[in-house]
């Protein structure tokens, strides 16, 4: 690796700290062009064919309409595993929504790193379904 390039793992903080600032600029110009943002990965609402959100303009799209949207974001990693140009988070995401409602999710966060010091992918691995809403 190239001196004064960011691991994958300091990749996938700035990432966690820049949604959690709410610093949209700071966090789109983590991903490469070509990156790929699955969150969650496989259909769901926010993706209904289940392929993610692929290149700059999807990625804004997808921030736009999930961390735009929420009042707060704080992430909470328990484990996270290292290898090669991929890091494995395991923990959870806490999401204060409009009007003070919050949700946690939890799972797992992989970030792949382009060897280029930007995100080449973000994958999340949560259930939709399964998701814990508090009031």
């Amino acid at each position: 690796m190239a001196s004064g390039v960011l691991t994958v793992r300091d990749l996938a903080r700035r990432s966690q700290a820049a949604a959690g600032a709410k610093d949209r600029d700071g966090w789109l110009g983590l991903f490469a062009a070509d990156a790929v943002v699955e969150d969650p990965i496989g259909p769901s609402p926010l993706s209904p064919d289940g392929r993610g959100h692929r290149g700059s303009a999807a990625i804004a799209t997808f921030y736009d309409n999930v961390i735009g949207r929420v009042d707060g974001m704080r992430f909470e990693i328990e484990r996270s595993y290292l290898c090669g140009d991929e890091v494995a988070d395991v923990g959870s995401i806490h999401l204060t929504l409009p009007g003070g409602h919050s949700v946690q999710v939890c799972g797992v966060f992989t970030y792949r790193s382009d060897h280029n010091g930007k995100i080449a992918a973000l994958r999340a691995y949560w259930e939709y379904g399964n998701l814990n809403y508090r009031s």
